[in-house]
């Protein structure tokens, strides 16, 4: 039997100390810092310890070892493989984050009962009954997919070792404790070491495990920070509960890129992949309104139509406010001053509010335009035509800058029936015989003579 250890860890960042004390140094918050019992008793294998023989590994040069990749193991979501970087890789851990009730049990148990792979759902926040009422309203057939409700890591690797699962799922990291740990479920020390046992797990059997993991009010992953260096992929379930659509990202990816975007909509029957994501991203509205515009941006590889909405009225209260959402407040401010300076509208003493729809947030400067063409709309009264859109960076100077990708933006227009779209007329366009037509403009005043 070992001596009992004892360390004192901040519970909201998870810096370690010698000793108590009343700050965390690292985090600035107060009274966070608890001790906790970091090793009660021996440690052992995940199977029992005579089962697994100590390997010990060699130094090879780099061009002795086997580069050869095994099979991902696709998924039927066509947006969960997207993201991913094309299905689950063998050996993987996978952690998935999220708010609380935004649909995270509610996509992994969706995933695991269409799996055509052996799958061991672990659950320690619910019980079997009332998983299997939640699958009966997404897919009550599947064949593949056991249920366990059990916190203790040393039963889980039990059962694992007899059902012998192609993938496991559990949910979540922050309800296992584990035998070798005094410390209460939800630790930091209780975290680390239940991550551990399952990353020994997954690697020595090829087995991908993915993780369900809570978020803190601050919406980062609840427990130590070397929880997400640890795992191979993070995943942030982004959304708001008041809308029904749901937004899966990357933050981390050792087996893809990490600008990939899955959308979906919560339904009755369980999440719907969007493939489609402009459906959703453009209003349907018969009347031409003034204020709107559609940009062409891209998600990663996804080229996405999104709509931009612009209010811009008399300043009341005297000073004029500025508000945007899904937008940066600060680069709103940049094209305002810019219209100002080199298009001489006096915006100084007017509100303006900026909207992107969807409830999505985007950071690609070709929407520069586009919020442009929105403001001058709303400002001149003057509803821009339903099938024109915008794909460029709007400088300081007034000039149309280029962006990149832009034939693909060009062709996604075209797919969706835009007729017109204005672009920059420095960017080399190579396409050929489109049905779109192609409006080259080179400075802001281009724009405006178009709109006023």
């Amino acid at each position: 039997m070992a001596k009992v250890k004892t360390t004192f860890f901040c519970q909201n960042c998870g810096t370690q100390y010698s000793k108590w004390q009343g700050q965390c140094t690292a985090c600035k918050e107060w009274n966070t810092i608890a001790e906790e019992v970091i090793q009660k008793a021996e440690k052992s294998d995940w199977k029992t310890p005579t089962s697994v023989s100590k390997r010990v590994s060699k130094p090879l040069l780099i061009n002795e070892i086997d580069a050869s990749q095994d099979a991902r193991m696709a998924t039927s979501d066509q947006e969960f493989n997207r993201v991913l970087g094309g299905g689950i890789v063998p050996g993987s851990l996978i952690l998935l984050g999220g708010e609380p009730g935004i649909g995270k049990s509610t996509l992994l148990l969706q995933i695991a009962l269409k799996l055509t792979y052996k799958t061991l759902y672990v659950s320690g926040e619910e019980s079997q009954k009332q998983i299997k009422m939640r699958a009966e309203r997404i897919n009550p057939d599947s064949s593949n997919c056991y249920i366990l409700t059990e916190t203790k890591t040393q039963n889980i690797f039990k059962q694992i070792e007899a059902l012998e699962p192609d993938i496991v799922v559990i949910d979540s990291i922050q309800t296992l404790h584990s035998d070798y740990i005094e410390s209460s479920s939800g630790s930091i020390s209780q975290i680390k070491e239940c991550t551990t046992e399952l990353i020994k797990f997954a690697k020595e059997t090829a087995t991908p495990v993915i993780l369900i993991g809570h978020i803190t009010k601050d919406g980062n992953i609840a427990g130590p920070k070397i929880l997400e260096h640890m795992v191979d992929t993070v995943l942030q379930f982004e959304g708001d509960r008041n809308h029904v659509f749901r937004i899966l990202r990357a933050n981390k990816n050792r087996f893809g890129s990490t600008n990939e975007l899955g959308i979906y909509e919560m339904q009755g029957s369980g999440l719907r992949e969007v493939s489609n994501p402009s459906e959703i991203l453009i209003s349907k509205k018969d009347d031409e309104l003034s204020g709107n515009a559609v940009a062409a941006t891209l998600e990663g590889m996804r080229p996405l139509m999104i709509e931009v909405q612009a209010l811009v009225s008399t300043a009341v209260y005297g000073t004029p406010q500025r508000s945007a959402t899904g937008f940066n407040a600060k680069r709103l401010n940049m094209l305002l001053a810019v219209l100002e300076k080199r298009a001489g509208f006096r915006l100084g003493a007017k509100d303006v509010f900026l909207n992107i729809t969807g409830g999505i947030t985007v950071d690609d400067p070709a929407i520069d335009l586009a919020v442009v063409a929105a403001i001058l709309s709303s400002n001149e009264d003057e509803a821009l035509q339903k099938d024109i859109c915008f794909a460029a960076e709007v400088g300081l100077s007034g000039e149309i800058r280029p962006v990149q990708r832009v034939e693909q933006r060009i062709l996604e227009a075209e797919k969706l029936g835009f007729s017109t779209i204005f672009v920059s007329k420095y960017n080399k366009i190579s396409l050929k015989n489109t049905v779109i037509k192609i409006q080259l403009i080179s400075k802001i005043e281009d724009l405006v003579n178009f709109i006023v």
